[in-house]
């Protein structure tokens, strides 16, 4: 059993995206649907499917490369905020992910969103996670 879903999520994106793998699949929670939509909006990946196999609900997320090499569209993907230290910014606070080349995902009471979205909100929360 796995105890920090989101970073099991990232982790398995991430080892996908380093041997080019052009499928993954992970277990659907409400964060990690709401991340993969997010992914899908900023153009991360290039789609997702829920699946189900003996009685358990994956997502199949299709990775995106780009160019004859297949260089992955995702080149760094890290977790901010773990289980053991939390990570909360205020509206004014929330990072720019490489000059906004990047995103960060944050959950916020407004639900989960990019960082960017949240400051135009002016509402903080929780970093989850950079992606670039």
């Amino acid at each position: 059993m796995v105890t920090d879903t989101i970073s099991d999520m990232l982790t398995r994106i991430r080892n996908a995206t380093m041997v080019k793998h052009q499928i993954v699949q992970i277990p659907v929670t409400k964060m990690s649907l709401a991340i993969t939509t997010i992914l899908k909006e900023e153009g991360f990946i290039e789609d997702f499917e829920p699946y189900q196999e003996n009685k358990r609900e994956y997502l199949l997320l299709s990775l995106k490369y780009t160019g004859k090499s297949r260089d992955s569209v995702i080149n760094q993907i890290n977790r901010i905020s773990k289980p053991g230290l939390r990570v909360y910014k205020k509206s004014n606070e929330l990072p720019k992910v490489l000059d906004d080349l990047g995103i960060a995902i944050v959950s916020t009471s407004k639900g989960v969103m990019t960082n960017v979205k949240a400051k135009t909100l002016g509402i903080g929360g929780e970093v989850l996670c950079y992606i670039w």
